[in-house]
């Protein structure tokens, strides 16, 4: 609910009709008003009522004062529109429009009796001619954005006209200088010098017609059009495609302009002129398209229009790209110079923005016109990351770009999936600016070829990290040693160093298929020790627990069984061989063994097939002090699916084995210290054992006076108090877990059944709406009765 002083404020304002606000629009209450209004709705984004915002977008379009239009308008884009409420928008028709009233940017501006594109003809038919010299150029563009989106068959006589209106800002712009220059000579007055013709950016004479690259002292007002059209043509060229057809319009490309311009008409070829007008649209943008294109291959004289040129590059191709895409023959035509302008701009990456346009149209087009695209994908998949991983410009345009094509480069373009070593630089330096894009591109990335080098370049995502801070430093004139204090002196002095140059090359190759990991990713932990605290490398360490997650989730989607063992083995190698970030590891941990998990339970084959892995795993005492999250699951693993039941292949062998060795690591760890520097093991880590070794001698009896004298002694040991190896808090719930398990093995059919229940079968111990503790200690009692 608002405050009183809101209630107070909406309450006089919803008294006040537009007029009484209209006729205080001068003073300043009804600004401060407005002002406080505002305020409040930013602060708590509630909704206005309904009469209140029809009273607020009444007045936007009846007041006079641009200062009273700019508070309503702001005041009504912090507010949704009430859902039944709609904007008149023929109260505008009277007189010329403003850009506060733009149905675009104001909420419930919805057309009614007047639409966008009318709007448009309101605002440049100002008299019975609609001469572009009376064109509002201000207004027409915010009034084309508001009428790209309208499709209905209503209008199609107002895009037929848009489109007549667009072919002659683009084409028939003078290409005279606008305004005159003063020039002031040594014995006379002022005098004004007649404006020339314009010029190109190298200062040579123009061509044939007015573009955005022609430089003047001043422009005349259908170059400012034409300068609009062009920055509002490609979108309008795509929402076009799909609004209603003009073919039954005229096909005169005379449109309502003085004689001058329509003189101009006789330079065109018979054809164009017989062409409907979305059709000539679509003509004069592929010749305008062209034409920036050969304008771009003039030196410019100035640094900014360099930048420029390559803005309107990327526009050009990408107009060149929508034109061929709704009219397939003109391929061939525009090809040439797309393959031409490849050629010039590839040797240097400077236009790298402009190549992706390039790409796009060789991914659209490529195999229509029959031409080699690798060396395209070879530039934009591998030297682009590999040089400039650094820009964050370009890593966020090529990365969009990846997304949107995404359905046509996993079919088509074999570099692609190859490339992710490269692509994971952008991730490597700069993870928060690109991580979003990484969530969705990474299942792409995943294929049965590519899965096992994938997980473990992610798992040396901060290893890449530091290595591309040795490559680029964030201070250039610095060295890497200085920016980090001097601390890194060692990591830099192994970077440059002969003997671990293999090391570093790996990280940063360009394609996958070189191995999957290298042999000494020990050393590698070991020479970048000293840039575990860079803010680079613990951004990335960050990232690579959130793609884990992806990368398995789509891992399970693509994986045979035979992927999935060998994944299996991955993850318990790779356990031990991480970076030493102490965060980043247990959290690797965590998500190793939640996948680990979720794989075996998919497969429970894999446990017997892996059983010597698993069982190396789980008998190596250590394990269970710093790798608690995976040890515990592996433990879990070997007793809950290690049995006839589960698998044939399971032996009366394999269970003594693995018994043999879980008892031999229980044994260890109740009947020493940790070590030094190491905490206790954790009481999960002990019961996890408990109830392993329990399971395992329910499926062989021979084995359960084992462990029922093992569980008696270490319950002795714990009620005498000689324990070093636990917490004295921790004892209890270990006690009680080795009494329960210990009557419940008094019974060996009914532990049998418990322990070991049916694949398919009732699993009651799983049943999280009964309380296991509860019956086990009901089978507890039962058995001390006996």
């Amino acid at each position: 609910m608002y405050s009183h002083g809101s209630e107070s404020l909406l309450k006089q304002a919803r008294d006040q009709g537009p007029q009484g606000l209209q006729g205080r629009d001068q003073g300043l209450e009804a600004v401060d008003s407005l002002q406080r209004l505002h305020l409040i709705l930013a602060a708590s984004g509630r909704a206005l009522p309904s009469e209140l915002h029809q009273r607020l977008l009444a007045l936007l379009l009846s007041s006079s004062g641009e200062q009273l239009q700019v508070l309503c308008a702001a005041v009504l884009r912090e507010t949704a529109p009430p859902s039944d409420h709609k904007l008149n928008y023929s109260q505008c028709s009277g007189g010329r429009l403003n850009s506060h009233c733009d149905p675009a940017s104001v909420p419930g501006a919805v057309v009614v009796s007047v639409t966008p594109l009318q709007c448009v003809q309101l605002s440049f038919e100002g008299s019975a001619l609609g001469r572009l010299g009376e064109t509002p150029r201000a207004d027409v563009p915010s009034h084309i954005h508001a009428a790209l989106s309208i499709t209905s068959p209503s209008l199609a006589d107002h895009v037929t006209l848009l489109n007549k209106k667009l072919i002659d800002w683009l084409r028939y712009a003078s290409t005279q200088q606008g305004g005159g220059a003063s020039s002031v000579g040594f014995f006379n007055g002022p005098r004004i010098r007649q404006p020339g013709p314009v010029t190109e950016l190298d200062g040579g004479p123009s061509g044939d017609f007015f573009t955005v690259l022609c430089v003047a002292q001043g422009f005349t007002e259908d170059q400012w059009m034409n300068a609009h059209a062009f920055s509002l043509l490609r979108p309008w060229l795509l929402a076009s495609s799909a609004a209603p057809g003009d073919s039954s319009a005229e096909a005169d490309d005379r449109s309502d302009v003085d004689g001058s311009v329509v003189s101009m008409v006789s330079a065109t070829s018979s054809s164009s002129r017989l062409l409907a007008p979305r059709e000539r649209l679509r003509e004069k943008s592929f010749l305008y398209a062209q034409r920036l294109i050969e304008q771009s291959d003039r030196k410019a004289l100035k640094r900014a229009d360099s930048e420029l040129q390559k803005a309107c590059l990327v526009e050009a191709v990408l107009i060149l790209d929508q034109v061929c895409l709704e009219d397939v023959s003109q391929v061939f035509r525009a090809f040439p110079a797309v393959k031409a302008l490849y050629g010039r701009l590839s040797p240097e990456l400077g236009a790298a923005r402009v190549l992706l346009a390039v790409a796009q149209f060789y991914l659209n087009h490529g195999e229509t016109a029959a031409v080699d695209c690798e060396p395209v994908w070879r530039l934009v998949f591998g030297r682009l990351p590999a040089e400039l991983f650094n820009d964050p410009h370009l890593a966020h345009s090529l990365l969009r770009f990846t997304r949107l094509h995404l359905h046509h480069l996993q079919p088509r373009v074999v570099q692609y999936t190859q490339a992710f070593p490269n692509l994971l630089k952008f991730l490597a330096w700069d993870s928060p600016a690109v991580l979003e894009d990484f969530v969705d591109l990474l299942p792409s990335l995943v294929t049965p070829g590519t899965a096992v080098e994938l997980l473990h370049s992610l798992l040396d995502l901060p290893c890449l990290s530091a290595t591309l801070s040795f490559l680029r430093p964030a201070w250039p004139t610095h060295p890497i040693s200085e920016a980090a204090g001097g601390r890194a002196q060692l990591s830099l002095e192994a970077f440059r160093s002969p003997a671990h140059r293999g090391l570093f090359l790996f990280l940063l190759r360009a394609e996958a298929g070189s191995g999957d990991t290298i042999a000494r990713l020990a050393t590698l932990h070991r020479l970048l020790a000293e840039a575990a605290d860079w803010p680079r490398v613990v951004q990335a360490a960050q990232a690579v627990p959130v793609l884990l997650h992806v990368y398995f989730n789509a891992v399970v989607t693509v994986a045979n069984e035979k992927l999935l063992s060998q994944l299996v083995s991955v993850l318990l190698e790779r356990s031990s061989l991480l970076f030493n970030i102490p965060t980043f590891i247990k959290e690797i941990h965590r998500v190793l063994s939640f996948h680990l998990l979720r794989f075996c339970k998919l497969r429970p084959s894999l446990v017997v097939d892996q059983s010597h892995e698993l069982l190396e795993f789980a008998g190596t005492t250590a394990n269970a002090f710093s790798k608690e999250a995976v040890f515990t699951d592996v433990v879990w693993l070997l007793g809950e699916v290690l049995s006839g039941g589960s698998d044939p292949r399971c032996s009366v062998e394999l269970i003594t084995s693995c018994f043999e060795s879980l008892e031999a690591v229980l044994f260890e760890v109740t009947s020493s210290a940790p070590p030094p520097g190491e905490e206790p093991v954790a009481p999960r880590v002990i019961t996890s054992l408990m109830s392993a070794l329990a399971k395992l001698a329910s499926r062989s009896h021979d084995l359960i006076p084992r462990v029922s004298l093992f569980l008696s002694k270490l319950r002795a040991a714990a009620r005498g108090g000689a324990v070093v190896w636990s917490r004295e808090e921790d004892l209890v719930a270990i006690v009680t877990r080795g009494e329960e398990l210990c009557s419940l093995l008094r019974l060996p059919g009914v532990a049998q059944s418990v322990l070991t229940p049916p694949p398919r079968g009732p699993r009651w111990h799983r049943d999280l709406n009964v309380a296991p503790s509860l019956q086990l200690r009901a089978l507890s009692g039962l058995a001390l009765l006996h």
